[in-house]
């Protein structure tokens, strides 16, 4: 009897998110954006025109998966962001100030990304619009 556990697919899956090095995806593509979020709706409804982060971040990997629609297959990788700032707040609050799903397909391109930003955090410099 195959069970999942011991298929191929799962040795092969591990073996490319061993090989993947996802923190250095994810720290080029916030310096490709220059720390930056541009226009960004909270959860309620609230919409901001830029949205900086603190530099440097902290990103921990926190889950990571092969997605299939079709006959496409993409890679998504989750984040939590931390500030790496040392500070009161840091101290005796959260450092996290959110989290950044990455996807890419199976080139490793990039396709789109999702965030979510804790805008009450003293590490966030949120513009509202108006």
């Amino acid at each position: 009897m195959v069970t999942l556990k011991n298929h191929q697919v799962w040795q092969d899956l591990s073996e490319i998110f061993t090989h993947l090095d996802a923190h250095s995806l994810v720290l080029e593509h916030l310096e490709l954006s220059n720390y930056k979020i541009a226009g960004y709706w909270d959860e309620s409804d609230q919409f901001y025109e830029t949205i900086t982060l603190p530099r440097p971040l902290s990103p921990e990997l926190v889950t990571r998966a092969i997605a299939l629609q079709g006959d496409k297959r993409r890679i998504q990788l989750k984040f939590v962001l931390n500030s790496a700032e040392i500070s009161p707040a840091t101290i005796c609050g959260n450092p996290r100030i959110g989290e950044l799903m990455l996807i890419y397909d199976e080139n490793l391109e990039f396709i789109d990304e999702n965030w979510q930003i804790d805008i009450h955090s003293p590490f966030i410099n949120a513009n509202p619009s108006l």
